[in-house]
C-alpha cells in the first residue's frame, strides 16, 4: 500500500506550489488568488526513494457547512481521514493566524501524523517566522520556499522519515525465471477518459456517481471545478478506468480571467491525453453550439466519443428531446456519424449504469483492426458501385487499401494520383467503411498517396 501524504492549511499559503514541487511537475493549477484549488488534486511522487501518493487540499476555511467554502472545507477534512502523514503548511510572511492556531489544534485531535512546514521562508524574515511556528504546538517547523525550491530536500528527507516502514517484500522463488516474470506480464493499464462539456452540465455530479462517493466538489454554482481531477474505478469485471473531470469550457470570446485560462487549458490537455471523451451535455437545453464545437474537437484529436445527455430526468418532453439531439446531430456532426448518446440523470442514478458499457463499446471500435482480404474486398466493391471521378479530364485509379494502425481506425489507399482524390469522394469511402465494419462515434483516417508508373513517360499513366 502507497503511503498517503496530504498537504493542508488555509488558503493562499502556498500548498499546490509545494504539491507540484514535490510531485515534481506542474500537476495543479497555481495563482496569486486565494481559493483557487476546490477538489482535491493527486498525484504519485518518489521522495527519498519511497513512493508516496500526494493530496493536495482546497484551503481550510471557517464556514458553515452548506456554503461552498463549507464544502470545501469538508472535502479537505475527508482528505486528512485518509492520510499517513498530514503536512500543515503555515505562510511564514503573514505570520501565525488565529486560523492557523484554529486549525492546528484541529489536527491534534484527529490521530493522525502532522508535520509543520513554514512555507515562503526566504531570508531572514522567514527564519523568524519558523520560529513563531512552534507556538502551534505541532513540533518542530521545516522552513520551505516551495515557489524558489529552498529546502525541498530536506522537507523530503523529514517526510521519507516519517512514513510508515514498507511492507517487507515477499520471498523469492529461486525457480522462478526472467521468462516466466515476462510470461505473466503487467496489469492492462486503466483506459483513460476525460469527461468535458459546458459549465453547469453535471461532470462533477456524474463523476461522482460512478464512483459511488461525493469525492467532487458539487453544488449549483456555474464553474465549481477549476483544475482536472482523476480518479480510477475499477468495475466489477476488472476493467480499471481513469476517469478526469474536467473545468466546464465555454466559448473563446467569453473567457477573460487568466485563472479561467488556465482551467479550460488544463481540460484542453486532458482531453488531449484521454482515449475516450465523454461529453457532458444538459438535456434541458440539448445540443448546443459550444457543444458541437467540443465535438469536433475530439474528432480532431482523434479521439472516440460517447455523449452523456444528463439531467434526463428534468427533460419536459422526452421524445421531442431525443429527436432533436438526434437531428442536431445528424447534420452538424456527420465526421463522427453513429455517435452513442446515453440518456442519465446523475442527480438520480437513472441511466448511469449505462455510461460505462457504451465507453467500453466506443474503446473497442477505436481499437478495431480490420483484416486486409475484407478491407479490399469492401474497396473493390466501393469502387464498382461508385467508380472513382475524374479530375482533369482523366479518371483517377484507386488501386488497393490498408489499414495502417488503429486508435483511431486510419487507412491509406494507394493508386495513381491517388491523392488529388475530390473531398466528396473521400466522404463517400469513409461513410462506407464506417457502415460496412461498424465504427459508429469515432473519428476515421483515410490518406490518399500517390503511386509512380516506371514506364510513364510523364505523359500518360
Amino acid at each position: 500500500m502507497i503511503p498517503t501524504v496530504v498537504i493542508a492549511g488555509r488558503p493562499n499559503v502556498g500548498k499546490s506550489t509545494l504539491f507540484n514541487r514535490l510531485a515534481g511537475k506542474r500537476a495543479a493549477i497555481v495563482a496569486d488568488t486565494p481559493g483557487v484549488t476546490r477538489d482535491r488534486k493527486e498525484a504519485t511522487a518518489m521522495l527519498r526513494g519511497r513512493q508516496v501518493r500526494l493530496i493536495d487540499t482546497a484551503g481550510l476555511e471557517e464556514s458553515a457547512p452548506e456554503t461552498l467554502f463549507g464544502r470545501m472545507r469538508a472535502s479537505s477534512e475527508a482528505a486528512v481521514h485518509l492520510a499517513d502523514l498530514v503536512l500543515f503548511v503555515v505562510d511564514a510572511r503573514a505570520g501565525i493566524t488565529p486560523s492557523d492556531s484554529h486549525f492546528a489544534a484541529w489536527l491534534r485531535r484527529q490521530g493522525r501524523k502532522v508535520m509543520l512546514v513554514v512555507n515562503k521562508a526566504e531570508g531572514r524574515l522567514g527564519a523568524n517566522a519558523a520560529l513563531d511556528a512552534y507556538s502551534l504546538g505541532l513540533g518542530e517547523p521545516v522552513a520551505v520556499s516551495a515557489e524558489h525550491g529552498d529546502g525541498l530536500a530536506d522537507l523530503m528527507g523529514h517526510i521519507a522519515d516519517e512514513l510508515p516502514e514498507p511492507p517487507p517484500a515477499p520471498p523469492s522463488d529461486d525457480t522462478d525465471t526472467d521468462d516466466d516474470a515476462d510470461a505473466e506480464g503487467f496489469p492492462d493499464r486503466p483506459v483513460k477518459i476525460a469527461i468535458i462539456g459546458r459549465p453547469n452540465a453535471g461532470k462533477s455530479t456524474l463523476l461522482n456517481r460512478l464512483l459511488g462517493e461525493e469525492r467532487m466538489l458539487t453544488g449549483p454554482e456555474p464553474g465549481l471545478t477549476r483544475d482536472s481531477i482523476a480518479v480510477e474505478i475499477t468495475e466489477p469485471d476488472g476493467s480499471r478506468y481513469e476517469i478526469v473531470d474536467t473545468a466546464g469550457l465555454r466559448k473563446r470570446a467569453r473567457i477573460e480571467l487568466a485563472l479561467e485560462k488556465m482551467s479550460v487549458s488544463a481540460s484542453l490537455e486532458a482531453l488531449k491525453m484521454a482515449e475516450i471523451v465523454i461529453i457532458a451535455v444538459d438535456a434541458t437545453e440539448g445540443i448546443q453550439d459550444q457543444d458541437l464545437q467540443l465535438a469536433r474537437l475530439v474528432e480532431r484529436e482523434g479521439r472516440a466519443c460517447v455523449i452523456a445527455l444528463n439531467k434526463w430526468d428534468a427533460a419536459a418532453d422526452r421524445n421531442k428531446a431525443r429527436k432533436a439531439v438526434s437531428d442536431r446531430l445528424e447534420t452538424s456532426l456527420a465526421q463522427l456519424k453513429g455517435i452513442e448518446v446515453v440518456t442519465l440523470s446523475a442527480l438520480t442514478g437513472q441511466g448511469v449504469d449505462k455510461l460505462l458499457p457504451a465507453v467500453k463499446r466506443a474503446h473497442a471500435v477505436w481499437n478495431s483492426r480490420v483484416p486486409t482480404g475484407a478491407l479490399n474486398r469492401w474497396f473493390e466493391h466501393a469502387l464498382e458501385r461508385h467508380q472513382a471521378p475524374l479530375v482533369q479530364g482523366k479518371r483517377l485509379k484507386l488501386r488497393y487499401i490498408t489499414q495502417a494502425k488503429a486508435r483511431p481506425p486510419t487507412f491509406i489507399v494507394f493508386g495513381t494520383r491517388a491523392e488529388q482524390t475530390p473531398e466528396d469522394y473521400q466522404r463517400y469511402l469513409v461513410n462506407s467503411l464506417r457502415e460496412n465494419f461498424s465504427m459508429p462515434g469515432t473519428p476515421v483516417r483515410l490518406q490518399f498517396r500517390g503511386t509512380v508508373n516506371p514506364f510513364s513517360d510523364g505523359d500518360k499513366d
